[in-house]
């Protein structure tokens, strides 16, 4: 990492948690993750699912095909698939996945947790032995929406209780499977992944970095920032900035950008997500600048990720510039708009084209 008072230059990132979509919606925000990162964990919750190694080749086909229509070389991004862990997932179908050489973990989603996670797991110990067994012993990663869906739990507890009632027994269960903790919200999360025995690591977005659920309030109920999980109190914001720009390998970047309509976001059950694709490496600067730690970013964006995954660091950089960045108020996606976060405002840090 190079560093001077108006500029930080860095090893190109990784974004270790995106959601593309596909088709026309995909084809409008594939450039902006591929401009900035050089590969791109790729969320499988489309519709249909990707629950196979062959319908993940054909879908990342099909982002293939949209960076090159976008103008992008497709020698400069590599998107890293994943498969939708749902009740029937075979040990074979994890076997098949890691000799493919392009899917690189498989993502559970409770049933119900999240956008189009209806087909999610109902009973992980019960139901998912096979694939945990078989993805313990290829060293296939486990990535996980650490939230439980039990509508007697508080929406806020989702993630502490998540650790308790699933996390705790799976890893007992399979103390040599790889974990990532996807998204991290809370200081109990924190805390868990920093201490917990064996090979686990975490995502942090920029938006659980940068605010705090009183950015959902702000002059009245603003749907552009309701993602899930969703914002928590300052004590867990403040403890996720800790572990972001601290020492260990174990936490590194994951925007969970997530574009959604304008007219689904602003609406009487509005979709959780926020879309920070276009802007994300100026939101991480923005938050690490504020801690005082821009000497951490490169670790961060750039280090930790591989290592966890086992792959190797990009040769490329990235350079930042400290200078204002302004906002859109929306941006084009497919016949429609995405409002990306904080519209309209304006941070100090701009990537360099």
């Amino acid at each position: 990492m190079q560093t001077a008072t108006d500029t930080l230059t860095i090893i190109r990132p990784d974004d270790w948690h995106v959601h593309l979509r596909d088709g026309a919606v995909m084809a409008s925000v594939v450039a902006d993750t591929a401009r900035q990162f050089a590969r791109a964990i790729i969320m499988p919750n489309i519709r249909p699912p990707v629950t196979t190694t062959e319908l993940a080749q054909a879908y990342r086909q099909r982002i293939m095909t949209s960076l090159e229509q976008a103008g992008i070389a497709q020698e400069s991004f590599t998107p890293l698939m994943t498969l939708y862990l749902t009740d029937n997932t075979s040990a074979d179908e994890v076997v098949r996945a890691s000799q493919s050489g392009i899917v690189h973990g498989i993502k559970l989603y409770p049933a119900g947790a999240t956008t189009n996670s209806d087909a999610g797991v109902t009973d992980l110990l019960g139901r998912c032995t096979p694939a945990l067994e078989a993805m313990e012993r290829v060293g296939m990663p486990l990535l996980v929406h650490g939230e439980v869906t039990d509508p007697a739990v508080d929406l806020f507890d989702r993630e502490a209780v998540f650790i308790d009632r699933v996390m705790l027994p799976l890893r007992r269960a399979f103390p040599g499977l790889k974990v990532v903790f996807e998204h991290l919200t809370t200081r109990d999360g924190v805390d868990y992944v920093r201490d917990a025995d064996g090979p686990i690591a975490a995502t942090i977005t920029a938006h659980h970095l940068l605010y705090n659920r009183n950015a959902l309030f702000l002059g009245g109920v603003r749907p552009h920032w309701y993602c899930l999980p969703v914002l928590k109190r300052e004590t867990h914001r403040l403890a996720l900035v800790e572990a972001a720009t601290g020492d260990s390998p174990r936490f590194f970047l994951g925007t969970d950008s997530a574009p959604h309509p304008r007219g689904l976001k602003e609406h009487a059950c509005g979709c959780a997500g926020c879309y920070t694709a276009l802007h994300a490496m100026e939101l991480y600067a923005t938050a690490f600048d504020a801690a005082g730690r821009l000497d951490r970013l490169e670790a961060f964006a750039s280090l930790n990720g591989p290592a966890f995954y086992g792959l190797p660091v990009n040769t490329g950089k990235l350079v930042l510039q400290r200078a204002e960045y302004s906002i859109p108020a929306e941006l084009p996606m497919a016949d429609t708009t995405v409002v990306p976060l904080a519209a309209g405002e304006s941070l100090g840090w701009a990537v360099q084209a």
